[in-house]
């Protein structure tokens, strides 16, 4: 009996797109293949082990394997194309209504010991319009939990429009250049456990987090892009260029 493929177009279900706008999040299980992951893993790892760094992603040499690497896509046709996946060009058109473009990305290294960062919305740092921004989180590790620091989310808190913000309380677990959601009992958070390949679609509303890595060997990159629809616009000047998903 041959398995049915969801279409690349549209590979999610109504059922999956009801769950998306009532909890403000959706993991779809292996949503990119190991041997990709694999091969991106080790293509920012030589990136960053050049001598000298290219000029966009250098950083200082003892922290060439922490500091997350910003926007790689502006630079590196890698980057680019996983922020292009079918996948996820498919899901963000099924969830917004119409195409998504791309405007941000970031590749987490999160070794082990370093902070997480507080509880926050997307919103609060990428403002858009009108409001239809999306992260798609892919898991770049065998396994991505609570104790090497994965994403906490609180259900349905995107229903809560958007909450002050303010300084960071507890540095002992998080970033302190970073702020963090008020007004909310954070006991609400519950863990998102991924796996390699995994990627979380979420709201740009959605209060989440994440803690220390407490692991004493395991990392837990990630890559995040964020997406806005194709007729929004952010004031973020730095924001500015769209990258269609075609």
């Amino acid at each position: 009996m041959y398995k049915v493929i969801p279409s690349l177009t549209t590979p999610i279900t109504q059922e999956q797109i009801d769950q998306f706008h009532e909890q403000g999040f959706l993991l779809i299980k292996n949503g990119c293949s190991a041997d990709l992951i694999d091969a991106f893993n080790g293509h920012i790892y030589d990136l960053r082990d050049q001598d000298p760094m290219p000029e966009w992603a250098a950083c200082e040499e003892s922290k060439k394997y922490s500091v997350r690497l910003f926007n790689p896509h502006l630079n590196d046709g890698f980057a680019k194309q996983m922020m292009k996946l079918p996948i996820i060009r498919g899901t963000l058109a099924q969830l917004m209504g119409r195409e998504a473009v791309g405007i941000q990305s970031m590749f987490f290294y999160k070794e082990p010991g370093s902070p997480g960062q507080a509880a926050h919305q997307d919103f609060y740092y990428i403002k858009n319009d009108p409001m239809t921004m999306i992260a798609a989180w892919i898991a770049m590790e065998d396994r991505v939990d609570e104790e090497n620091g994965c994403l906490w989310v609180i259900p349905k808190s995107h229903k809560l429009g958007l909450l002050p913000h303010g300084a960071v309380k507890n540095l002992n677990e998080h970033e302190p250049w970073t702020h963090e959601t008020e007004g909310i009992d954070l006991k609400q958070e519950i863990p998102v456990v991924m796996e390699k390949g995994d990627i979380l679609f979420f709201h740009e509303l959605l209060i989440h987090s994440s803690c220390r890595n407490r692991s004493t060997d395991r990392w837990r990159r990630s890559y995040v892009c964020h997406y806005i629809r194709e007729d929004a616009t952010t004031p973020r000047l730095d924001l500015q260029k769209k990258f269609p998903l075609f």
